[in-house]
């Protein structure tokens, strides 16, 4: 079966034009738009569903439509009773409360939107430093790298020589001893 033109038309009309309705700031058009995405999701499930038999009953012959993209329309048709009657809700209690359906941006909505910006701003920055090769600069080029000493309590009032370490107790002052005359440990 080949699907009519018409039908993909008028869905993809239905989807852009309730896309674009839901992006108002008005509840009213966004409850416009969501029903137009919903009309339009049941045109899609109508041009999927394919051949239009007879229902799909036990021991009938003959050609018989699919039943999942069926229930799949009344589903979507469900969901969009259900979200609708909710946004009729919050449209009417927007009215009642300020007199207005639309959703203005608060003081938070704006400093959140002005921090965004800022860190925006920041990133692009470290960005460019990135790219321009700066990434490499360190504070010890041209010093030569002299290995980790181990410091003692000699060294710094608020070590402690016993404490705890992953070598054996003798292994560590033995290793302590060599370090304390000079020599080199292996």
């Amino acid at each position: 079966m080949t699907t009519s033109f018409t039908l993909i038309a008028i869905m993809a009309g239905l989807y852009a034009a309730g896309v674009y309705a839901m992006l108002e700031r008005s509840l009213t058009r966004v409850l416009i738009g969501f029903l137009l995405l919903g009309n339009a999701t049941n045109l899609l499930l109508l041009t999927v569903m394919g051949y239009p038999g007879v229902s799909p009953f036990y021991g009938d012959d003959g050609p018989q439509s699919d039943p999942l993209p069926q229930a799949l329309m009344l589903t979507a048709i469900v969901i969009t009773f259900a979200v609708s009657a909710f946004l009729l809700a919050l449209i009417y209690r927007s009215w009642q409360l300020g007199r207005a359906d639309t959703v203005e941006d608060d003081e938070e909505d704006l400093s959140l939107r002005e921090r965004a910006i800022q860190t925006e701003d920041v990133l692009e920055v470290e960005e460019e430093d990135a790219e321009t090769g700066d990434e490499s600069v360190t504070d010890f080029v041209g010093v030569a790298a002299s290995p980790i000493t181990l410091l003692h309590a000699a060294d710094a009032p608020g070590l402690q020589d016993d404490a705890p370490v992953d070598i054996p107790d003798s292994e560590y002052r033995r290793r302590a001893d060599q370090d304390d005359r000079g020599e080199e440990s292996p």
